[in-house]
């Protein structure tokens, strides 16, 4: 439980992620069955088929599964854990997975990818780690960065849960698209399901 308690919110994070990979399927089911919805909608404004994407801490690879359904021509998913990517591997195997820190992609060259994405990730880290990782996607993807994360209201079981995980959620949610901008000279934002968001980098 050491790693828990660390002042250090990566290990922290790393250590929870890797505790709970056998089980995350099921903690994460609620949400992962509106991924096909979402990814249609995502469709809807960026047609995915026959592009390549990168899904930057895939978990279990859910998000990038939804993803790979839209005809994708490459998909891949990276992780920091790696009982996390272990289960995605066993889950989708017709999918690359790999461990990699998303503050450090250089397993990617500059625009090797479509698209780069993730899926609740940026609202567990603090506002500097954000920027790196928004800088880190954009040097990687040709055309979009996209964010699947809170957006407007949640419910108390996640609110519970990010409380454990001491995420950045509440700050994350008022102030992320400001980020985006930061980062990008156009951005859009979609709401989701469950009045999450979808929020778009354009290259």
């Amino acid at each position: 439980m050491i790693s828990y308690f660390s002042k250090d919110e990566n290990k922290r994070a790393k250590f929870i992620f890797n505790l709970i990979a056998p089980v995350y399927g099921m903690i994460d089911r609620s949400t992962k069955k509106h991924y096909p919805e979402i990814a249609g909608l995502l469709n809807q404004e960026i047609p995915l088929e026959g592009r390549s994407v990168l899904d930057v801490g895939t978990g279990t690879g859910a998000w990038i599964a939804a993803l790979k359904d839209f005809g994708l021509s490459r998909a891949y998913g990276v992780d920091f854990s790696e009982k996390m990517i272990f289960e995605a591997k066993r889950k989708h195997p017709d999918i690359t997975f790999s461990v990699s820190e998303a503050t450090d992609l250089a397993a990617f060259e500059n625009d090797s990818l479509d698209v780069v994405t993730a899926s609740f990730v940026m609202h567990g880290m603090k506002k500097e780690a954000r920027r790196q990782v928004l800088h880190e996607m954009k040097r990687v993807a040709r055309h979009f960065v996209v964010i699947q994360d809170f957006y407007l209201r949640s419910s108390p079981f996640i609110t519970m849960l990010e409380w454990l995980e001491r995420s950045d959620y509440r700050y994350f949610k008022k102030h992320f698209k400001d980020e985006m901008s930061g980062v990008f000279k156009q951005t859009r934002t979609l709401t989701a399901h469950n009045e999450n968001g979808l929020y778009i980098g354009f290259i």
